[in-house]
């Protein structure tokens, strides 16, 4: 018989585990009443409760309060995933298309509700149905237009001029729609996701990212790419002092002239190192970024080195190369286990003073540009 679960409030949960937050119900139910909460508890109103099943949720460690080191950890499994991809695969051919969607939305929930911070897990409120909207309104007000001026001049057999210009003008506008993406996509992720019952949200104005970005861009294109690392250390402090959880603010101190340097020598030496330089930028770039940021008085710290991130791109080809693509689950877990390994929380953070904040209805269309021109936005 179907039940409501305890924790995230889900009506009908079909067994015994609820698919929506993974709590496994009847474990759940004996955590709260060893807390003494008595009776039934699916018969009234519960207090928010850790996000991760009882088997594994604990305390958070003395050693992380005030001012300790926290740190993230990664749970899933390539095996789990790939049998969610699978029937992704599947029913998306089934579908002619239509549920890569909803396929999008089971592995996001699947690789946020594996990641645990203080002992309590992430959790995913996406749904297919705003990405299959924002995807078609994305083309809407995207692909159409632009689709038509890219290819109507041909099919009018219309002069070199007016090919030129209208080239010209495909190019402006997607350099103004990959802004818009951007942080259409950011918002829409952030006020999806969740901890401990709290969302996360990003408060930028898209048109100051629009000038930010196309600004770096042409000012990287007249210095031939010089501009670059003070390009991207914009992008990012602007990505991370705009983002909160629930009343807490991210803040960024980082500056592109301390990357200058670094980029320089990156530049010398390809060559030489056969590109592979690049990668060990990647990590001094990594590095810096979440050295700083921080929110309230903790802040982040990232200990990724150029040779651990050209093993994990090794591997991952690799694997990728000898199954054809199938490992691809086992690569993205890799990718998430590595990102948190080398990854910390430093300093004085009281998680239990942060609220959530009303926040305002945000719709998918960022979301399908994104997908529309195949990007792809990582939260870090």
């Amino acid at each position: 018989m179907a039940e409501t679960c305890p924790k995230c409030g889900y009506a009908d949960v079909p067994g015994n585990e609820c698919p929506r937050c993974r709590v496994i119900v009847s474990k759940y139910r004996a955590y709260l009443q060893g807390l003494g909460r008595g009776g039934p508890v699916s018969a009234r109103a519960v207090a928010p409760a850790p996000a991760a099943p009882p088997s594994q949720w604990k305390p958070s460690p003395a050693g992380s309060a005030p001012g300790g080191i926290r740190r993230l950890s990664f749970h899933g499994s390539g095996g789990s995933l790939f049998g969610i991809h699978i029937v992704n695969v599947l029913l998306t051919l089934i579908t002619l298309g239509i549920y890569y969607f909803w396929g999008k939305v089971r592995v996001r929930s699947y690789l946020l509700s594996q990641s645990e911070f203080e002992g309590d897990r992430f959790s995913y409120h996406g749904t297919g149905k705003e990405l299959l909207i924002g995807w078609l309104k994305a083309m809407l007000v995207f692909g159409v237009p632009v689709g038509l001026l890219a290819n109507a001049p041909e099919l009018l057999d219309a002069g070199v001029t007016v090919r030129i210009v209208a080239g010209v003008l495909v190019y402006c506008i997607v350099t103004v729609f990959i802004p818009l993406a951007m942080v259409g996509a950011r918002r829409y992720r952030l006020s999806r996701t969740a901890w401990r019952g709290i969302r996360f949200s990003f408060r930028g104005r898209v048109w100051d990212f629009v000038k930010l970005f196309v600004g770096g861009t042409l000012l990287s294109f007249i210095t031939l790419s010089l501009y670059t690392p003070f390009f991207a250390t914009k992008r990012q402090g602007f990505m991370v002092s705009h983002s909160h959880f629930g009343n807490q603010k991210f803040d960024f101190d980082g500056r592109g002239r301390d990357l200058f340097s670094p980029y320089l020598v990156a530049i010398l030496l390809t060559l030489p190192t056969l590109g592979l330089c690049w990668i060990w930028f990647a990590a001094r770039k990594r590095r810096y970024f979440w050295d700083h940021t921080s929110v309230s008085a903790a802040r982040f710290h990232s200990t990724v080195t150029g040779g651990a991130l050209l093993g994990l791109y090794v591997v991952n080809l690799l694997l990728l190369i000898v199954t054809l693509g199938l490992a691809w689950p086992w690569v993205k877990c890799r990718n998430a286990r590595f990102a948190f390994r080398y990854l910390t929380l430093e300093g004085p953070l009281d998680v239990t003073g942060i609220q959530q904040e009303a926040q305002v209805v945000v719709a998918a269309t960022g979301e399908g540009l994104a997908s529309f021109l195949d990007m792809d936005f990582d939260l870090g």
